[in-house]
């Protein structure tokens, strides 16, 4: 199991960010990429879950809004945002990485 396989298990899999709907691990990617893939599976199952660690949580917060606010304005919300951290390795030993997961769902 690669590295990415394993963040993407340990972010998952994490007890605290489990709850319904389609998950997205969100990573440093194109910002409007994202937001267009998010915005096809909102529409398909009704609501979506953007979770992202460390630098990435930037990425997972531009693409909430941008779903919310532009693409489906009036016809989507977000009905929580929850914030955490989980131990991880950093340069001087044992480091927190701050955690993030965004529920959208669609009202319409």
């Amino acid at each position: 199991m690669s590295e990415t396989e394993k963040e993407e298990t340990q972010l998952v899999g994490n007890s605290s960010f489990s709850n319904e709907g389609k998950v997205w691990v969100i990573r440093e990617e194109p910002v409007m990429e994202c937001a267009l893939d998010v915005l096809m599976d909102l529409g398909n199952s009704g609501q979506v879950i953007l979770v992202a660690k460390g630098n990435a949580i930037p990425t997972a917060v531009a693409v909430a809004n941008i779903v919310t606010e532009n693409m489906m304005k009036g016809n989507s919300k977000i009905v929580e945002i929850s914030v955490d951290s989980e131990n991880g390795s950093g340069k001087y030993g044992m480091t927190l990485i701050s955690t993030i997961k965004i529920i959208i769902a669609k009202t319409n």
